[in-house]
């Protein structure tokens, strides 16, 4: 009887000792740097190709017009 109140006793005194537990979390600040982002480039050439290919389908659209307009 006397090792079961033992054993009792430390089963009580380990789960007291498991509740006063610390726990301490530091948070670094964080650091927030700027994210420079390169999108004008793709932007810059498909313009540049509507502009170099618009003028040769503007001289299409004229010729199909002239064409249609002798038949």
């Amino acid at each position: 009887m006397s090792k079961s109140i033992y054993l009792l006793l430390a089963a009580l005194s380990f789960l007291v000792f498991q509740g006063c537990t610390q726990h301490k979390v530091e948070v670094a600040p964080v650091e927030i740097k700027p994210i420079h982002i390169t999108i004008d480039v793709n932007v810059k050439v498909d313009r540049a190709l509507d502009d170099f290919f618009g003028d040769v389908d503007n001289a299409e659209q004229k010729i199909d017009k002239s064409s249609s307009a002798t038949q």
